[in-house]
C-alpha cells in the first residue's frame, strides 16, 4: 500500500489542478489560488513520501511533471490571460474577435499562455537534466505560479492604487509574462528548500529566506507572495555569486 501513496498525492495535485483551470476559466481568482496552493502542498508532500518510503521511480516522476503542466503551467497561463482580458478592456466574450452580437474582441490577451508554453518547456527539460536533483536550474513552475495567482488576488485584496494600477496595465502583464518565461528556462541556480540537514551554517540561505518570507507575510499579507517569489531569486543570485567568489 505505501508505494501507492505517493502517486496518490501527485493525482491530488493533478485534481487539484484541473478544478482550479475550471474556476479560472470561471474567474474566481480566490477558489483558483486555494486550489492551486492545496496542489502545491501535495506536490511537496509526494517527494517527500517518495523518499520516506523508498519508492522513487521513473512512473513517479513522470506523473509529477504530467499534475504540475496543469497545476502550474496551463492554470497560471489562463490567470494571466483573464488579467490581459481585463487590462485591455476586451468582452471576455470576444476572445476570438468578434461575438454573436457583434463586438469587437481581441487576440491579444492569448500573450498569457506563452507562461503555459514556458512551463511546459522547462518540465520537459528538467525530466532529462540530471544536475537539478538537490537544486533548481531556472525558476520552478509552482513559483511561477504563485507568482502569477497571487496578482489578482492583490487587486482584489491589496486595494493599493499603485500596486492596482500596474497589475492593470497590459505592458506590465506583458512584461511580467515574458520575465517568466524567461526564468523558467534560464540557466540560473536556485537553491532548493530541502533540507539534508537543519545545521544553520549549512543551509544559512534557506533560514534566511524562510525568516524574511515570514516576516512579509504577517507585515504585508497577500503581497508578499510575489516579493517573496522575487526574493528566492535575488538571494539565490546572491548565493551564487558568494560561492563563485570563495572558489
Amino acid at each position: 500500500m505505501k508505494k501507492y501513496i505517493p502517486n496518490l498525492l501527485t493525482l491530488g495535485n493533478l485534481l487539484c489542478g484541473t478544478i482550479a483551470t475550471i474556476f479560472a476559466i470561471k474567474g474566481d481568482f480566490f477558489a483558483t489560488a486555494i486550489l492551486v496552493m492545496t496542489g502545491i502542498v501535495f506536490d511537496f508532500f509526494d517527494g517527500f513520501a517518495a523518499r520516506m518510503f523508498q519508492v522513487q521511480g521513473e512512473l513517479g516522476k513522470q506523473l509529477d511533471s504530467l499534475a504540475d503542466m496543469v497545476t502550474s503551467g496551463v492554470v497560471p497561463g489562463i490567470v494571466m490571460m483573464q488579467l490581459l482580458v481585463s487590462a485591455f478592456n476586451v468582452d471576455a466574450v470576444g476572445y476570438f474577435g468578434v461575438d454573436m452580437y457583434g463586438a469587437t474582441g481581441s487576440n491579444l490577451p492569448y500573450i498569457g499562455l506563452v507562461l503555459t508554453l514556458g512551463a511546459g518547456y522547462r518540465l520537459a527539460k528538467f525530466n532529462i537534466d540530471e544536475r537539478q536533483t538537490d537544486s533548481f536550474i531556472g525558476v520552478p513552475t509552482p513559483a511561477m505560479s504563485l507568482f502569477i495567482i497571487s496578482l489578482p488576488l492583490i487587486v482584489e485584496y491589496a486595494k493599493d492604487s499603485f500596486l492596482v494600477g500596474l497589475i492593470s496595465n497590459p505592458y506590465f502583464l506583458i512584461l511580467i509574462t515574458v520575465l517568466f518565461t524567461y526564468l523558467m528556462n534560464a540557466e540560473i541556480p536556485l537553491f532548493s528548500l530541502k533540507f539534508k540537514n537543519f545545521s544553520f551554517k549549512d543551509n544559512v540561505i534557506k533560514y534566511v529566506f524562510l525568516a524574511l518570507s515570514v516576516v512579509m507575510l504577517v507585515t504585508i499579507k497577500i503581497v508578499a507572495i510575489p516579493m517573496i517569489i522575487l526574493l528566492y531569486v535575488v538571494l539565490s543570485i546572491v548565493n551564487n555569486s558568494d560561492k563563485k567568489a570563495t572558489t
